[in-house]
């Protein structure tokens, strides 16, 4: 019996967002309801597809219940507010004013059920300027500026490669959800929770844009330890076109690396201000490239340094630690899911099945 079992969650949500959130609901017990329309949520048409199933849509939606509603009609607003009245949570991720037009806003379904906890997902927030612009993730991390500093050695920004708004608003949004069944438990009162991705992802600037944060001015990628300006955060080229990182900033780790490199005199420059250990990152491009990528992680394999080989996802995958931890596991059909991040002592994860349009 999972921690959230008897947990109802009805859950409006597409793509990834609130599947993600309401997946890690679901994977631990929770009843999630999944509403869709007739055609399905997008996410089930994408490739590729293992065992009959999107994988994006197999590995978000698990062990949910599909119910097929149009919300347009009558028959489907009366479906809905049954579902309504049997659910502790109720989660869309629509544009704001949608659910209101469709008489499931906040106010509407709190009159079906007193204690519900319902949350909004939106790019910019229920109310603002910005509130009815439409955006996915890559628009949010721009608007946010986070893309200006995901940016390569020319100070070109590029495509980044985790859709970071929308994973951290999931991830918000369970947090608020969770702390609003505690709170409904200890006073039998239900919330509402606005959840904007824009404002999910901007507490996770802290270590970078503290300046811009204090008024000032915006952090410059080739300047700031943590995105290029370091020679200990940093990504070298290998002999074969491959590369690795440098993922630990402590003096300990340059101390470590440049003694067994033969270049102590090299330590100071460790400690410098970010965009003034030209000469370190120099010396550690030149030495990276001397070897194969496979030759470094074999040289590092007895060095207390923050290293790492730069994988690309299958390797990644193959990595003795997925199997050692149990990540990525396979259901009876054959298809391969990435196991839920939240654990508990002594709870063996269950996987659940993927929900066909309009069933379980």
């Amino acid at each position: 019996m999972g921690r959230l079992s008897g947990i109802t969650v009805v859950d409006l949500t597409q793509f990834l967002p609130g599947p993600m959130m309401t997946v890690m609901m679901a994977d631990h017990g929770a009843r999630v309801i999944k509403v869709e329309p007739k055609a399905g949520d997008p996410a089930r048409e994408m490739e590729p597809r293992e065992a009959g199933h999107s994988v994006w849509f197999a590995n978000l939606n698990r062990g949910k219940e599909s119910v097929v509603l149009d919300l347009k009609s009558d028959a489907g607003k009366a479906a809905l507010a049954d579902l309504c009245r049997e659910a502790d949570v109720f989660v869309e991720g629509f544009r704001p004013g949608v659910m209101k037009r469709l008489g499931f806003d906040y106010d509407s379904v709190k009159a079906i059920k007193p204690d519900i906890v319902y949350c909004s997902i939106s790019a910019f927030g229920q109310d603002g300027a910005l509130a009815h612009h439409p955006a996915h993730d890559m628009a949010v991390q721009a608007l946010a500026g986070f893309l200006s500093v995901n940016d390569g050695p020319d100070g070109t920004p590029v495509v980044p490669g985790a859709p970071s708004a929308d994973m951290a608003a999931g991830l918000t949004a369970l947090s608020a959800v969770l702390m609003a069944i505690v709170g409904r438990d200890r006073t039998g009162e239900g919330a509402y929770i606005d959840c904007a991705m824009f404002d999910s992802l901007l507490p996770w600037c802290a270590h970078t844009a503290g300046s811009a944060i204090a008024g000032g001015e915006s952090p410059v990628s080739a300047r700031q330890r943590s995105l290029g300006g370091a020679g200990f955060y940093q990504v070298y080229q290998t002999s074969d076109g491959k590369h690795v990182s440098l993922g630990g900033r402590e003096i300990k780790f340059a101390r470590n690396l440049l003694a067994a490199l033969g270049r102590e005199d090299l330590i100071s420059h460790a400690e410098r201000e970010a965009g003034e250990q030209g000469e370190l990152i120099a010396f550690l491009r030149q030495t990276f490239a001397t070897k194969s990528r496979d030759e470094w992680v074999s040289w590092f394999a007895d060095k207390d340094v923050a290293f790492a080989p730069v994988l690309n996802f299958r390797e990644a995958l193959d990595e003795p630690h997925i199997a050692e931890r149990s990540i990525l596991i396979e259901s009876e059909d054959g298809a391969h899911h990435i196991a839920s991040p939240i654990r508990f002592a002594g709870q063996q994860f269950k996987l659940g099945p993927v929900p066909e349009l309009g069933g379980k």
